[in-house]
This record gives structure tokens, sequence and C-alpha cells, in this order.
């Protein structure tokens, strides 16, 4: 078959020939080649067909509220039985079922948590911790004498607690997420107590002093430190979010919080919410959370009429609506580069996750 060539400096496409026909320039000795559509063309990275639509891996809940209050009688039947001890592999009975039932890109998630680590941890932390914490509110009130005095003991014993707090919240991440397991491969948390203690203690007295307005910038870097010191594997966790771009929203529902009677809380929580997950990354692939004020409200209006109605006994369907609320609004969107990701387990005391049941310092939903 003829190929055609193109004139270089008229364009014309014509025959193989010494000169174009046209305006008698000399032609080209290559055949002409018609232009690839746009989605063909090469990237300016390198060869290849330019990138398409991000993959979206969505996440799923597979639980039903019936097969968990199975669970929860069996739970508190026991837990009634053993005078409470039984308490500890009830919970781990439960997260293990709502991990079990979550699923994200096909393969769901596996908890390998006891009820005697659980145990072992909570013994530990009211030893380790919670009798000197008692301790030290004691010796306050017997030598504290006088105003200023009293003020200095009440700022020590709130440093302290805030101290134990984020020592919770470290501990409590950290063991959680070394027994989390996705396509058995084990999740961790590797951040510096000392670290998230100087973050979490500052950002906690700057927004007293500041009478709240210092929040959104405390609870930014706070969850910011929470992220990106987690890792899948070998891979890490990473976050971009600033606290001053969600101050001004903060600002706005503070004003609205009286005329709305504290309604519109939940719409900042959802704002928040979105904004903490869309800022959240692994890998090249980016969370998308399209949570809203509304749904939120309903969700937790919804939650309290089921608990008052039932006395309590709806808890297995709460624990699920939660959990599958939570799937409901959020997506990774883009590669999911597995490959390269390996095994790197840490190990992590069950001190902090004690500590973190006794001040309720927990991250997850219904356990």
């Amino acid at each position: 078959m003829t190929m055609s060539v193109e004139c270089p400096k008229c364009g014309l496409l014509q025959l193989p020939g010494p000169t174009c026909t046209s305006c008698q320039a000399p032609l080209r000795s290559a055949p002409h080649q018609r232009p690839l559509p746009p989605e063909q063309r090469p990237s300016a990275g390198g060869p290849g067909p330019g990138p398409g639509p991000h993959p979206t891996h969505e996440l799923l809940f597979h639980g039903a509220g019936g097969s968990l209050l199975g669970i929860h009688i069996v739970n508190v039947l026991l837990t009634i039985v053993t005078l409470g001890v039984y308490y500890f592999w009830a919970k781990a009975r439960v997260r293990s079922y709502i991990l079990s039932q979550t699923e994200c890109a096909g393969d769901r998630f596996a908890y390998h948590g006891t009820g005697r680590e659980l145990l072992f941890g909570f013994l530990k932390a009211v030893l380790l911790i919670g009798i000197p914490f008692f301790l030290l509110d004691l010796g306050i009130d017997l030598v504290a004498r006088g105003p200023v005095a009293q003020a200095v003991g009440g700022l020590l014993f709130y440093v302290a607690f805030l101290a134990f707090f984020a020592f919770a919240i470290v501990g409590a991440r950290r063991y959680r997420l070394s027994r989390t397991s996705w396509r058995g491969v084990r999740f961790s948390f590797r951040g510096r107590l000392l670290e998230f203690l100087r973050l979490f203690v500052g950002g906690s007295l700057l927004t007293t002093i500041t009478v709240g307005l210092y929040y959104p910038f405390f609870d930014t870097r706070r969850h910011g430190f929470l992220v990106s010191h987690s890792y899948f594997g070998n891979q890490t966790f990473s976050f971009d979010g600033r606290g001053k771009d969600l101050f001004g929203r903060y600002l706005l529902t503070l004003f609205l919080l009286v005329p709305t009677l504290g309604v519109c809380w939940f719409w900042f929580l959802a704002r928040k919410q979105r904004y903490f997950w869309d800022h959240s990354s692994f890998g090249a692939a980016r969370f998308r959370s399209t949570v809203t004020g509304g749904r939120l409200l309903l969700l937790s209006a919804g939650n309290a009429l089921l608990l008052i109605l039932t006395l309590g006994f709806a808890w297995p369907w709460v624990v699920v609506r939660n959990a599958r609320f939570a799937c409901t609004y959020l997506t990774l969107e883009g590669p999911l580069d597995l490959a390269t990701t390996q095994q790197e387990a840490q190990a992590a005391s069950t001190t902090g996750e004690g500590l973190a049941g006794i001040l309720d310092a927990g991250f997850d939903i219904g356990t």
C-alpha cells in the first residue's frame, strides 16, 4: 500500500516525491502518521498511554445487627457469670466481628487481639498509672492550702491528666493497629510518645488559654500525627491538612451554636471529617469522604432513639449502623501499589490500651 507524505511547508498530503506539487518545497522521506486521539497520546512523564480515570476502592460492611446480637447476648451472660472478668474477651469478640465484616478492595480485615491481652493491659494500667494518678490527686488535696496553692495544684493535676490521656491515645492506637491486618499484612503505629506528649499537652493548654479558638489547629495537628505515623506493612500513610483551613468554619459554628441549639455542630463535624479524610493518603491513593451534617445528625438521632426505646437492647444495631455509615461515605481513590508492600509487624504493649479503656480514649466505633 502506497503511503502519503506531508509537506513540511504547506502541509499538503500527497504521494511520495522529491518536491511538493504545490509549493515545490523538499518533501520528508518519512510517511505521514495521523495524530493519536488525546486519550492515547503519551503523557508528559514518558511514553505510553496518558492517565485514565483513577480506580476507586470502596469500603463495604457486611455485618448485621441480628448476627451481632447473638454475640452480644453470650457476652453479657458470660460477663455476668464471671463477675465482669469476661468483659475483655467480649470486647475482643466484638472487634473481631466488626473487622471481619469490613471489606476494602475485595478483601476483609482481621483482628488478632485477645481478651487475655486486654485484661492484662487493664491490670498493668491500673497498677502503673491509675494508682500513681490517684495518689497525685490525693496528695494535692492534702498539701494544697490557700487559693494560690490550690490553683497550682489544679494546674499540675490537669497537666498530669493530659499526659496520661496522651499516653492512652498513643498506646491504644499502637496496640490496635498492631492487632489489625488486611491481606495478611499487619498495620502498625510508630509515633514517639514524647513527641505526641508535647503536641497534645501543649495543644490542650493553648486551646484552654484561647477559650477554644486554637482547637482546629490543635485537632488537625493531633490527627496528622496519628495518621502520618501509621503504617500498613512497610508503607506509611500521609496527611497534608492544615488547621487554618477549618478555622473559618469553626468560628461560624461557634457563632451559630446557641441559635441552632447546638445542631450546627454536626455540620462542622461532617466538614472536619471530610477534610481529614480528603487530606489523608496511602501512597498514590487518596481517601475521599462524602459525609454530610444532615446524614450525621440523622445517624446520631436514630441511634439515640433506638437505645432509648429499647432500653439499650438495640446496641448491636447501633454498632452495625455506625460501621456501615463509616464505610458508606468513604472511598480510596487511586492505584494501590501492594506489590512492594512487605510485612513489618511491630511489637506493642497493652498498657496504653488498658488505660484507654479506663479513660475511654479509644478511636474505634462501638467497641
